[in-house]
């Protein structure tokens, strides 16, 4: 058994970080130097989870 991650012992394209989906801004990967597609990351979330208030700006654009 290792402790090493499994994509990166296949070497398989991937990244450790999130995506973070903004409803203004589009995407964005909490690791700082990703370049990796957004299909690629096994976790996402909303940016309401993080405090994020652009779709707040949406709404109230319309």
């Amino acid at each position: 058994m290792s402790i090493q991650c499994r994509d990166c012992v296949a070497e398989v394209e991937h990244c450790h970080g999130t995506v973070i989906h903004h409803a203004w801004y589009g995407i964005e990967c909490t690791e700082a130097d990703c370049v990796t597609p957004e299909v690629v990351h096994a976790f996402s979330i909303d940016c309401e989870a993080i405090g994020c208030t652009c779709e707040i700006r949406i709404s109230q654009a319309i």
